[in-house]
């Protein structure tokens, strides 16, 4: 007699990472929020980037994309140190607010995805 094996049931999620565009690109996601909250609380890019573990180019990278995409720069540097502009700040809240929107989105995208492969 053969064994009737049952399959286990799949589950379907949804998925998707929140990016800001800006024109068409990236432009402010999880990891330059957290870059930008970093250097507010260092006063550094260089401390920021090593708090979270990337190279100074990367961060600096990040950070100059930025300034030269938005109107006005988000992060000031100087030999004093960096700090962020009242835009930056705008757009941390507006990102924050916007990502739990997302999130709760997705949330109630996946509960609604109960179907049940055959």
């Amino acid at each position: 007699m053969a064994k009737i094996v049952k399959k286990k049931q799949a589950q379907l999620k949804a998925d998707g990472r929140f990016w800001l565009t800006l024109d068409g690109k990236n432009f402010l996601g999880r990891g330059r929020v957290e870059l930008l909250q970093r250097i507010r609380e260092t006063g550094s890019i260089s401390k920021a980037a090593k708090a979270m573990k990337m190279s100074y180019k990367a961060a600096w990278d990040a950070v100059d994309a930025m300034n030269g995409a938005w109107q006005s720069p988000l992060v000031d540097s100087g030999p004093a140190g960096s700090r962020l502009t009242e835009d930056a700040e705008r757009l941390i809240t507006a990102y924050q607010q916007a990502e739990t929107q997302h999130a709760a989105f997705m949330t109630n995208l996946a509960q609604s995805l109960t179907l049940n492969s055959a």
